[in-house]
């Protein structure tokens, strides 16, 4: 039997008051969801996705229902319609965050849906990593998010310009501030106004949960921070889409530990602009940038525009990507072969049977 939608006060997602109404265009909805619903079904936001069912949010408040399939094919932002307690639609998402799951047999994992901009939160000290944030800066473009890098403990920072200036050459396609996450979150606010959406990425103890707290107002649990490498604990647990104090919409993640790409190649070229606009230049079309005559990216290297170690890192990122998008599609097909044979088994032992 499927589970009817609970009481209004048992629904709502942390920082959602029972008594807000909202209209579709605050919640994010935009001609592009639109054109899509074509039903009398009532449209809604996924603002919690939990094991069985997902928690939405729309006109006529909070509801909860089940899908027709798994509920990890839905992510924290999508658009779904749903009538009573069933989801009979899910809408063409604008954007998509993932990445490869933990563990050698896993899949792909989402981790948002529909956002504008992806905030990709570090801190002025040891944490800032910027192998760690070139694949955060790939995954964004991938996901055709507005990629942002917040830089927080710059009141602890002796000069935190000079991480501006790493963070900025990372790419062309990076905006980066910093700031106190206790007293200047409000940085943030051109972000996540008017039904906008932005969604908070980064290790652990680098201040995510303070930044939260401050747009949301909403008072959410910290840890301290270990001095000794500047990482902190876990302190969010699970997504969920919370409303901002200046009208947009709020996704907090988890501290990764991992962050394994897969399907973003196109991602990873953006980010890497210039190492893949001189690809064009080599003289043979196989190059493999290393020692060939005519190769136009160690001739890059050898004038000083252009870091080896950009290279390498360029050159590893791709290969991770391959394998990893590679044994994803090598485990589905597994899967659809093994669901084929399952099928078969059934319908031979029901005819067995003497079953229909």
């Amino acid at each position: 039997m499927l589970p009817m939608v609970r009481p209004l006060a048992k629904l709502l997602p942390h920082g959602i008051k029972s008594l807000t109404t909202y209209a579709l265009a605050d919640l994010g909805w935009s001609d592009h969801f639109a054109s899509q619903h074509e039903t009398d079904a009532t449209p809604a936001r996924v603002t919690e996705v939990m094991r069985d069912q997902l928690i939405l949010l729309g006109e006529d408040g909070p509801a909860t229902a089940v899908t027709p399939d798994e509920t990890g094919h839905y992510a924290v932002g999508d658009w779904v319609a749903y009538e009573g307690p069933k989801v009979t639609q899910r809408f063409e998402r604008t954007t998509e965050i993932a990445r490869r799951g933990a563990g050698p047999q896993a899949g792909r994992q989402l981790i948002a849906a529909n956002v504008d901009t992806l905030a990709i939160v570090t801190s002025c000290n040891a944490d800032f990593n910027v192998a760690r944030l070139e694949r955060y800066l790939a995954m964004a473009s991938s996901a055709g998010c507005l990629p942002l890098i917040v830089l927080t403990k710059a009141d602890m920072a002796e000069d935190p310009a000079s991480y501006i200036k790493q963070a900025e050459a990372l790419s062309p396609i990076v905006t980066a501030l910093a700031l106190n996450s206790k007293s200047e979150a409000d940085l943030l606010m051109p972000w996540c106004k008017g039904g906008q959406t932005l969604a908070l990425v980064g290790s652990s103890g680098v201040g995510k949960t303070t930044l939260q707290n401050a747009l949301t107002g909403q008072i959410a649990l910290t840890q301290d921070i270990r001095e000794d490498d500047a990482k902190g604990r876990h302190t969010t647990t699970s997504r969920a889409l919370r409303p901002t104090l200046a009208g947009g919409w709020l996704i907090d993640t988890p501290g990764m530990r991992e962050l394994a790409l897969s399907d973003a190649s196109d991602g990873i070229d953006a980010v890497f602009s210039d190492v893949t606009d001189l690809i064009p230049q080599c003289k043979f079309n196989d190059c493999a940038h290393d020692s060939e005559p005519g190769c136009a990216v160690q001739a890059a290297i050898a004038a000083g525009d252009l870091d080896p170690d950009r290279l390498d890192r360029w050159r590893k990122l791709i290969r991770e990507d391959q394998h990893n998008t590679e044994t994803i599609a090598q485990a589905r097909a597994r899967y659809k072969s093994l669901q084929k044979m399952y099928n078969t088994g059934k319908k031979r032992s029901k005819h067995k049977r003497g079953e229909e």
